[in-house]
């Protein structure tokens, strides 16, 4: 017997938890990334400036999801 799925309503949030993954560094400056609120897997894709994604990651305290972040200042690719 399998038990019925969770709806989205029924699955905490804690709001003051936020994620980033940094998806691409392109060679004009723009970071691609996602970021979330609550649920690391529903997420909404953004592009920054440099100096305004490692802003933007510093005034929200996220978590990193990339695997071997250290910081938004990570190489270019």
């Amino acid at each position: 017997m399998n038990p019925e799925p969770m709806a989205m309503n029924d699955l905490p949030c804690d709001v003051s938890r936020k994620f980033v993954r940094v998806l691409q560094r392109r060679g004009n400056g723009l970071v691609e990334f996602e970021f979330s609120i609550g649920w690391p897997e529903l997420a909404v894709e953004l592009m920054l400036p440099q100096p305004a994604f490692e802003a933007f990651c510093q005034t929200h305290q996220v978590r990193w999801l990339d695997e071997g972040a250290e910081s938004p200042a990570s190489t270019t690719v």
